[in-house]
């Protein structure tokens, strides 16, 4: 008898459905954006949830960091390097169904570069000088002058394309050509985005998406342990990781960033104006003490403003290091050999909040006192970013190659020095490696120098994730968490 059951148990078995594959996945971040037009803010938040997932632009940031093909499948340069000639794939719809072209392209381009622009990069669209529609899947751009950096200006979140009837609501109901489209926006708790249908490429394995918003670590980690959420993206309490590790529901990714975080003088405003004050403070801060004490030790220290992964980083921690007699003797050297008081604004994430707490003694140390006043996110944006209403800021910067804001004198920490921009300048008429390498190391080196800024760390990048999750970005060549190729394993 045991011998025909087996048989008939196995055919039974067979003939059971296998189990379906989980197709919806909720993401947890620690900001929540402030808006939902990438076009028109500077709020990193908004790449996080929508940078290729929601928008595409004509190149994109591969996982590698590598600058690849999107919405324009290939393009053509002219010999002089002026001249852009991209072919725009078929078949690409927004959202709403209607197609997206050439035309959409010559808006996106324009609106950004145009007078009225609230773009936050508008920088990477100066350069243009005309915007040229050749038929629907051509588009011609013509740049003042050469620009080595052109086609990774264009993979920013900044520069994603948009339609032209989109516009009046994209703030709160965005519209793009992504492989998942805007659902709704429950401010204070989710985002949720769908699969969109018509996508252009292969299909995403997941139908649903959510964007959950944890601010405060307490709470991410009850989250995460309690598996009510399945990723957390940048997890912000770093001393729990070593729990998760040992855990083997889930996996912890460790990536790199582009963020380097900064302690933020504004170099516009008395006595931040003095570079013997700004020496100062960048002398009075122990790094490794923040990374330590803010990061548990996750962190990679910094001398200027570049990443310590990129090849041509140059090593200046020696420029200000950490020496609080040296500092105090240059604000004696200024004039202010009492000290003096100055704010110290500070935005939601961990490494701002506790780094600030950190940084606070620090100065305090050598007679700065820095009163804390703590920010949401969208009050950072006004007052300080906007504003310029400050003293000084904890905020790390996670645009990739971005040093060429110090080329921006209405920038927030409104540093202006003639020298500066004409490496910029020369940069961007510079095609040739090699001689990029030099004019970065010596762009690199005039901010160290100048002590613009007082530089902290680069921001690492750690993901709790459900152990059957694959496909997560670990690195962040840009802010993003794109969704296309995650899956669940089982």
């Amino acid at each position: 008898m045991t011998r025909l059951l087996a048989p008939l148990a196995v055919a039974l078995l067979a003939a059971l459905p296998a189990a379906a594959q989980q197709t919806d996945l909720t993401l947890a971040i620690q900001l929540e954006p402030p808006g939902l037009d990438p076009t028109s803010n500077a709020a990193g938040a908004i790449d996080s949830v929508l940078y290729a997932n929601v928008f595409e632009g004509l190149t994109r940031f591969a996982a590698d960091g590598t600058i690849e093909p999107a919405l324009a499948e290939s393009w053509d340069i002219s010999e002089d390097g002026t001249t852009y000639t991209f072919h725009l794939r078929t078949g690409v719809t927004f959202h709403d169904g209607t197609a997206m072209d050439a035309e959409d392209v010559r808006f996106t381009l324009d609106r950004a570069r145009g007078p009225d622009s609230t773009n936050a990069q508008k920088a990477l669209f100066e350069n243009i000088a005309e915007v040229s529609v050749i038929d629907p899947q051509t588009v011609e751009v013509r740049l003042a002058q050469p620009d080595g950096g052109f086609l990774t200006n264009m993979a920013w979140g900044d520069a994603v394309i948009v339609a032209p009837d989109s516009i009046d609501a994209i703030a709160s109901a965005p519209v793009g050509t992504g492989p998942f489209a805007f659902d709704r926006w429950v401010q204070g708790d989710r985002i949720d985005l769908v699969r969109y249908s018509g996508y252009w490429g292969a299909a995403p394995a997941l139908e649903t998406a959510t964007f959950r918003f944890i601010s405060d670590p307490t709470a991410a980690f009850a989250a995460m342990m309690a598996q009510d959420i399945d990723v957390f993206a940048g997890f912000p309490a770093p001393e729990n990781l070593p729990q998760f590790e040992a855990d083997p529901r889930f996996r912890v990714l460790t990536g790199t960033t582009e963020g380097e975080t900064i302690l933020a003088m504004n170099n516009h405003s008395d006595p931040f104006d003095d570079p013997l004050v700004r020496a100062a403070v960048a002398h009075a801060i122990d790094r490794q003490a923040i990374i330590d004490g803010a990061m548990f030790g996750l962190g990679t220290p910094i001398g200027t403003h570049f990443a310590p992964h990129n090849p041509d980083y140059v090593d200046l921690t020696d420029l200000s290091a950490h020496d609080p007699d040296r500092a105090r003797t240059l604000l004696a050297e200024a004039g202010l050999s009492e000290g003096f008081t100055t704010t110290l604004k500070l935005p939601p994430p961990s490494y701002a909040r506790r780094g600030g707490e950190i940084i606070a003694a620090q100065l305090r140390a050598v007679g700065i006192e820095a009163e804390i006043v703590n920010l949401e996110w969208a009050q950072w944006l006004e007052e300080v970013f906007t504003g310029h209403d400050f003293g000084l800021t904890v905020v790390s910067h996670t645009e990739p190659m971005d040093i060429n804001i110090y080329a921006r004198p209405d920038y927030y920490f409104q540093y202006d020095d003639a020298t500066f921009r004409g490496l910029m300048r020369d940069l961007a008429a510079t095609a040739d490696p090699a001689e990029r390498s030099v004019i970065l190391a010596d762009a690199q080196r005039r901010i160290a120098e100048d002590h613009v800024n007082a530089f902290l760390f680069q921001l690492a990048f750690p993901t709790v994730a459900d152990a059957r999750i694959e496909g997560l970005w670990e690195n962040q060549p840009t802010q993003a968490n794109p969704l296309a190729g995650v899956r669940w394993t089982e």
